[in-house]
């Protein structure tokens, strides 16, 4: 699954520090899924999508044939 987190987060300017701590994770979390060697839990996702006040899904990016 893909994810627009990097690409939100540089936007406005975030630091991974910064959203990691806003979400209740670690920064090394954030770069894990960045990256996408992690996809978020529900929970994660939804705290990530309510801190760029998007939906879920206009954040991270279901393929399903993966």
């Amino acid at each position: 699954m893909e994810n627009r987190i990097q690409e939100l987060r540089k936007e406005k300017r975030i630091r991974q520090e910064d959203l990691a701590e806003a979400v209740g994770v670690t920064r090394q979390t954030i770069i894990s899924l960045e990256n996408g060697r992690y996809n978020a839990s529900l929970l994660l996702a939804h705290r990530i999508a309510a801190y760029f006040g998007m939906k879920i899904e206009d954040i991270f990016l279901f393929d399903e044939e993966e």
